[in-house]
């Protein structure tokens, strides 16, 4: 196993120096093309700035409102019928808004049910199977000006139905 971890210290600096190489040998200007990337990186952080200040602000309203509590509380009784953790809900509904906020609320229910019970199985599988679709859409597709993005909205929101569904039955049948 030490060998690994020998691999996985070297293998950027080895592909970065590999990517210099070729590029020296190939007669790209090299530095010239990594200086301008850096600035092109710098004009896209800044310009995704409005776009994640107004996701965050979207996701403190939604959980602070107590409007997420108020639609879990409506549906528990479906979902305990079905035999699903009510406190799951939050989590689904806010992982394809935010990443960070889904890593929060995992990290709570491992703590609180722990690991190797069947919600916190079903939180990390869950947190693994599905994507940040709205904040993918609103902060790269409003980087680079895509303002038609229903089709992508309704890929990916289904993309996160299919993982939400798949990892109830996974873990239910696993676990």
């Amino acid at each position: 196993m030490q060998w690994i971890s020998t691999i996985s210290l070297w293998l950027i600096p080895i592909m970065i120096g590999f990517i210099l190489i070729y590029g020296t040998l190939k007669k790209v200007p090299t530095y010239e093309v990594f200086v301008d990337g850096g600035k092109e990186g710098i004009k896209i952080a800044v310009s995704i700035i409005p776009f994640l200040i107004g996701m965050l602000v979207a996701i403190t309203i939604f959980r602070e409102s107590g409007a997420l509590e108020f639609f879990v509380n409506l549906i528990r009784p479906g979902l305990l019928a079905l035999g699903i953790p009510p406190e799951i809900v939050p989590l689904a509904m806010i992982r394809p808004i935010s990443g960070t906020a889904a890593l929060g609320m995992m990290s709570d229910i491992v703590a609180t049910h722990g690991p190797d019970s069947f919600i916190g199985r079903l939180a990390s599988t869950l947190q693994g199977s599905t994507d940040t679709t709205l904040y993918v859409l609103t902060v790269y597709f409003g980087a680079v000006g895509i303002r038609k993005m229903g089709d992508a909205l309704k890929v990916g929101l289904l993309a996160d139905l299919v993982g939400i569904v798949a990892a109830i039955f996974i873990v239910t049948i696993m676990f």
